[in-house]
């Protein structure tokens, strides 16, 4: 039975795969790349980990290994988010534990008996992945966008930590994680594989645009702004929002911050939208959600009303100020009070 499973996933993430790539100019390159080539490294580790090798029973095809799955994944949420659309050399780096994993696994090949050191670097390896994991969490969690693949990814990601885990227990000599081994893992995982292929190639079939991030025509191709303007107007438009608090203008509009920065307002937009991954309008309000939040918890601020405080902090009426709270926070302003005190 859990062969059959093992086949069948395999089918579909070839399947998933081949149509992805077909399609790889709607999508933005770099989360596009990061995102096949977890699904790429997961499809080989189905195909041929050592405990489950669909050609060769008991064989070792160490080079096939979940820890590629792990750091594709962990790079394709650290650019989702970001939203570069350039891979930096520099993040080649974060693939340095999966080489030295690699390593390890030949030197324990090669000298067929436990070696003390190779223990330590196993750990060292080991734990480097449950933080990778630890992260790849934390940006779902966070997420406000709640993007479809978090829901398929945060089962595996929860298996691989009790994995890694439960690796580096046995390393130092302690027993396994209670109801969990590595056969119960494949188990599990190929479980949930298979239906993340599934969902994924339903989602090809219905509405490709919502698997990832999709490259868009610029309005800004024939920008004059360089690098330097760049981070000139950020860190201006940032200092007028921290330093200068002009969210509290209720009226505040795009033109009024143009004028006061000495920034033409189509720069201003330009930087948002495509450096800042914001609008005009969210820019401001976020400020004034987290203000809302700062006066809340002053406890010189009780005899004020939600709204009192609201309105102090830039809103200008009270539908307009919970839809935008909510939007940022999840939670209404009434039942954030609640969860505070």
């Amino acid at each position: 039975m859990l062969q059959t499973i093992q086949i069948i996933a395999v089918i579909q993430g070839l399947f998933v795969l081949s149509v992805l790539y077909t399609n790889r100019k709607d999508y933005k390159k770099t989360t596009f790349w990061l995102l096949f080539g977890s699904l790429f490294s997961i499809v080989l580790y189905i195909i041929a980990d050592d405990k489950n090798n669909l050609f060769i029973q008991n064989t070792d095809w160490f080079l096939f290994d979940n820890t590629l799955f792990v750091t594709f994944l962990f790079l394709f949420f650290r650019y989702y988010k970001s939203g570069k659309e350039k891979f930096e050399k520099s993040d080649y780096l974060f693939f340095i534990p999966n080489i030295l994993y690699f390593i390890l696994e030949i030197i324990e090949i090669k000298l067929l008996k436990e070696n003390l050191m190779v223990e330590i670097f196993e750990i060292f390896s080991e734990l480097t992945f449950v933080v990778y994991l630890s992260i790849i969490l934390y940006s779902v969690v966070t997420d406000k966008r709640r993007i479809w693949l978090i829901y398929f990814v945060s089962p595996i990601v929860i298996l691989f930590v009790f994995l890694f885990i439960n690796d580096i227990f046995m390393i130092v000599g302690l027993s396994e994680l209670p109801f969990f081994n590595e056969q119960n893992f494949n188990s599990y995982l190929l479980l949930v594989v298979a239906f993340l292929f599934y969902f994924i190639a339903f989602k090809l079939f219905n509405n490709a645009k919502e698997i990832l991030p999709t490259t868009e025509i610029s309005k800004y191709k024939n920008s004059k702004l360089n690098e330097e303007m760049i981070n000139n107007y950020k860190t201006d438009l940032i200092y007028s929002m921290e330093k200068d608090k002009l969210y509290l203008n209720g009226k505040l509009s795009i033109q009024d911050v143009s004028e006061k920065l000495n920034i033409p307002r189509q720069y201003i937009s330009e930087v948002l939208n495509e450096h800042m991954n914001t609008n005009f309008q969210d820019f401001i309000n976020e400020y004034r959600v987290e203000e809302f939040i700062k006066r809340l918890k002053n406890d010189q601020n009780n005899q004020f009303t939600l709204l009192g405080i609201a309105t102090d902090v830039g809103f200008n009426s009270k539908s307009s100020f919970n839809a935008i709270f909510k939007k940022f926070k999840g939670l209404t302003p009434t039942q954030f009070k609640k969860n505070l005190f």
